[in-house]
């Protein structure tokens, strides 16, 4: 009997475990950026990364956050600032992608924060765990110009850390 139990539970667990983003399709350093397009917050056009990773030889940074994430309250203004002061032809494009904010919140969120990057709206959370198996905000992922993934950070990053990788992305 307890051989049985024992069976049920590890077949329970497994079962339930394996559900979700097979393993081998997470994204990981080396692997091709997932493609998606995702609905501007302010709501004119779209934003994301195309089929070829990077985006025309172009490498970009991918910001996942939400208004309502207490890390994300520190970290999006002070990136949202660092960005600002890059000058224009030689920044690495930035693009944030919000959560499951509502649409009110989210952009007072954004317009408080100084952002003037572009920022994509992922109410169900299909690129945030469906293609990058985030469960939990702040996240960003640093994407070569080929459309190979150079870099992912969980959790929060300094502006200082933005700044770096994205040098190392030009």
């Amino acid at each position: 009997m307890a051989v049985g139990i024992l069976l049920a539970t590890g077949l329970g667990v497994g079962l339930f475990t394996s559900l979700g983003v097979p393993r081998e399709a997470i994204p990981a350093v080396g692997a091709a950026a997932p493609p998606f397009s995702l609905s501007l917050l302010e709501g004119h056009g779209s934003a994301g990364t195309p089929a070829d990773g990077g985006g025309g030889g172009k490498p970009a940074v991918l910001l996942f956050f939400a208004s309502w994430c207490t890390p994300c309250q520190s970290e999006v203004p002070a990136i949202a600032d660092a960005y600002r002061r890059q000058p224009g032809p030689g920044r690495v494009p930035l693009i944030g992608v919000d959560g499951q904010d509502p649409k009110n919140k989210a952009l007072t969120f954004v317009h408080e924060s100084g952002v003037t990057f572009p920022v994509a709206v992922d109410p169900n959370y299909q690129v945030t765990e469906g293609l990058y198996d985030f469960t939990g905000d702040p996240d960003a992922v640093f994407i070569n110009g080929n459309g190979t993934i150079a870099h992912i950070v969980r959790g929060p990053i300094t502006s200082s850390q933005l700044l770096a990788w994205e040098r190392r992305l030009t």
